[in-house]
């Protein structure tokens, strides 16, 4: 009984920060145009995980695209600048976006 409880209080802490931070996500509508394995109107954040995999400065360089919009990397369509966002929470999306497999 005791390994049983340990083993769900274990998965139950690896899986709360990846909820807390697609919350965080759709609080800040970035759910609106990305999804986690589809690409919707922007990547799928699977595969931006996957192109910024070997890139030690992914979590930096997606937290101010984040923020200040970008264009030209996945396509036509620009992505705007997030206002809403602040640093720390553009860090915090980053790195739930690096996280995913």
């Amino acid at each position: 009984m005791k390994r049983v409880l340990l083993a769900m209080t274990a998965a139950l802490t690896l899986a709360a920060p990846a909820f807390a931070d697609q919350a965080l996500a759709t609080s800040k509508n970035c759910m609106a145009c990305h999804a986690l394995d589809k690409k919707l109107v922007g990547p799928a954040y699977k595969d931006v995980a996957a192109k910024y995999a070997s890139d030690k400065a992914a979590v930096d360089k997606l937290a101010a695209k984040i923020m200040k919009g970008g264009s030209g990397v996945w396509g036509p369509v620009p992505m705007p600048a997030n206002a809403q966002v602040n640093d720390a929470e553009a860090k915090k999306l980053a790195a739930w976006v690096m996280s995913l497999k």
